[in-house]
């Protein structure tokens, strides 16, 4: 396979990213990933299916939806637009902790935001993004009920971060949201992420086959 000379197109770890940054070739490392990053502010550009789905999940609404909308974060520079339809990103082998989790799409004032859209995104086992392909990427639609369920991994820590994962929300008559949401079991490393925030800690057990159960209920402003 011929290595592309694209900056842009190749997966990036942040340790990567931030050696770039303060070596000579900042520039050109960053001018791309600056570039997806800002695109990636446009409202989210997938069509709403015509009607919702029904999970099949009954979830009772969380305290946290009547405490305003959630709280927004960077989404970084590894954002990927048009991501493929599909509620679990599991790969092959994958080596690292199974999560699934799970919530609800909510309005400040507790009533469910059906066919909301969620656009999730994490690093994989190893710490890095992939901005090739679509690894650990992937956007799904809420059901009737404002239910949403992601199969995935627990994501590693890499220098700087806490594990966490990305997501980037819009219902049809609310604005976009762009957050991050973190574990609860990863206390030191929570300690040393400059960003990390208590308020968007997931809530999660261990079940009987080692699967992480999470749940969190994101909040949207109205348009």
């Amino acid at each position: 396979m011929t290595r592309s000379n694209d900056l842009s197109d190749r997966p990036w770890s942040r340790r990567a990213f931030t050696a770039g940054v303060v070596g000579g070739g900042a520039i050109a490392l960053t001018l791309p990933l600056l570039a997806r990053a800002q695109q990636a502010q446009a409202p989210l550009a997938y069509p709403f299916p015509a009607a919702p789905g029904n999970l099949g999940l009954t979830l009772a609404p969380t305290p946290a939806c009547g405490a305003g909308a959630t709280e927004a974060q960077t989404e970084g520079p590894f954002y990927s637009p048009q991501t493929p339809l599909r509620a679990s990103l599991l790969e092959p082998n994958a080596r690292a902790t199974k999560l699934v989790l799970q919530g609800i799409v909510l309005t400040p004032d507790c009533r469910p935001v059906a066919n909301a859209v969620i656009d999730f995104w994490h690093c994989d086992e190893a710490g890095v993004y992939d901005t090739r392909g679509f690894k650990y990427r992937g956007h799904q639609f809420t059901d009737a009920n404002g239910v949403y369920r992601l199969e995935t991994i627990k994501p590693p820590p890499y220098p700087g971060r806490t594990p966490h994962i990305h997501a980037k929300l819009q219902g049809q008559r609310t604005r976009l949201l762009t957050t991050q949401v973190y574990f609860p079991d990863e206390a030191a490393a929570n300690a040393r992420d400059g960003i990390f925030r208590r308020t968007l800690l997931i809530a999660q057990r261990t079940l009987a086959d080692g699967t992480l159960e999470g749940r969190f209920d994101f909040v949207l402003s109205p348009a």
